[in-house]
């Protein structure tokens, strides 16, 4: 983000995310849940998946999942 804004507007942007956490939960009266390191690793799979998917459809391949059952070679 800093190479594309600047700094000081991530600064702000940030300081701005961390005021929305804060407000929502003081007005809801609930804690901070970490998700924790495993949540944010699925996510970044996930999008590095559908980049992929994106890219092979616009070079005209289909992605296929590989299968997790061994196969047999005759």
């Amino acid at each position: 983000m800093q190479a594309r804004m600047g700094t000081p507007k991530v600064i702000t942007a940030t300081a701005h995310k961390l005021a929305r956490i804060f407000y929502h939960l003081w007005t809801s009266n609930q804690s901070y849940v970490d998700p924790g390191m495993d949540a944010a690793q699925q996510k970044y799979q996930e999008r590095i998946v559908k980049n992929l998917k994106k890219k092979a459809l616009t070079l005209g391949f289909d992605l296929v999942p590989k299968s997790t059952a061994p196969e047999c070679v005759s």
